[in-house]
């Protein structure tokens, strides 16, 4: 998605010394990945080539993330909190976002426990692609849609059973298993959680 530079005119750099701190978030799954600070010239670069640039305090300079491992954010949408003195950068990022190897510069436990059913999404949309050998996603895909919507007729006929007649734990695993099935059907048909998710709101607009 595109945006102009001129949504950011009202923001006030004058408070931070000319300079704003912009928290970056997983566009997808909604955890925090890092805190970094931005200038004029740093937000305009990243809107103009749609990777999350800084200023780098220590260097005094623009630093683009993943300019030298490769582990770039990849602009999805920025937004200005309330006071107009801080930026939300939502991103997608292509490898670890810390330099010490984890996802988020908090690390990895500090993500919400619902931000894992966007990840596990994520997880199904890369198999989807690459296939790799000896993953039963991979297997999924390769019987083709009529057998993935069988297993979740199946799996949502032993979540219901596991409802009247099992534990709470059966019942867990039962939906687990539901969800994830559900996934790779929604994935087969060029679909993802995000449209589900996105017609839930609607619903409760309504």
């Amino acid at each position: 998605m595109t945006q102009a530079r001129s949504e950011f005119d009202h923001l006030d750099w004058a408070k931070g010394d000319g300079m704003l701190p912009a928290i970056v978030q997983h566009a997808h799954d909604g955890r925090v990945l890092m805190l970094g600070y931005m200038d004029r010239d740093a937000l305009a670069r990243t809107l103009e080539c749609g990777q999350v640039t800084f200023f780098s305090r220590s260097k005094q300079s623009l630093w683009t993330k993943g300019e030298s491992s490769g582990h770039v954010l990849e602009l999805v949408r920025m937004y200005a909190d309330c006071d107009a003195d801080t930026l939300l950068v939502q991103a997608l990022p292509h490898g670890p976002t810390c330099h010490l190897g984890s996802d988020s510069c908090f690390g990895d436990a500090s993500a919400p426990a619902l931000a894992f059913a966007g990840q596990l999404d994520t997880l199904v949309a890369t198999r989807k692609v690459e296939r790799p050998q000896g993953s039963y996603t991979t297997r999924l895909f390769e019987g083709g849609t009529r057998r993935i919507a069988q297993k979740v007729g199946e799996e949502g006929v032993e979540t219901a059973l596991a409802g009247v007649a099992q534990d709470d734990d059966a019942l867990v695993g039962e939906a687990a298993d539901l969800f994830y099935h559900l996934l790779v059907l929604l994935h087969d048909r060029g679909l993802d959680f995000s449209d589900v998710v996105k017609r839930l709101r609607e619903r409760h607009a309504n």
